[in-house]
């Protein structure tokens, strides 16, 4: 994966002063729980504190910020949903 295709945002670490930050990337990643079809996907990154979660359909829409504990026990129940 290029560096463009990364989603890049400011630390919170940074300061709100002009060039004095840090940029983080995300790497988005298709869930091993989506189907096949390219168009049908849940997208996931994540961080020690956060589980970003998105549609690929529109990856322009504010993606959900999960604990990750939120995340481990969605899965399970996500995937009894599912079959």
């Amino acid at each position: 994966m290029s560096t463009a295709q990364l989603a890049w945002f400011k630390s919170s670490y940074s300061t709100d002063q002009g060039d004095s930050c840090v940029e983080v990337a995300l790497e988005w990643r298709k869930s091993t729980y989506s189907s096949p079809q390219a168009d049908d996907c849940v997208e996931v990154a994540s961080t020690p504190a956060t589980i970003h979660v998105r549609d690929s359909k529109d990856t322009t829409l504010t993606p959900l910020g999960l604990h990750p504990s939120a995340w481990a026990a969605f899965v399970p129940f996500a995937a009894a949903q599912a079959g």
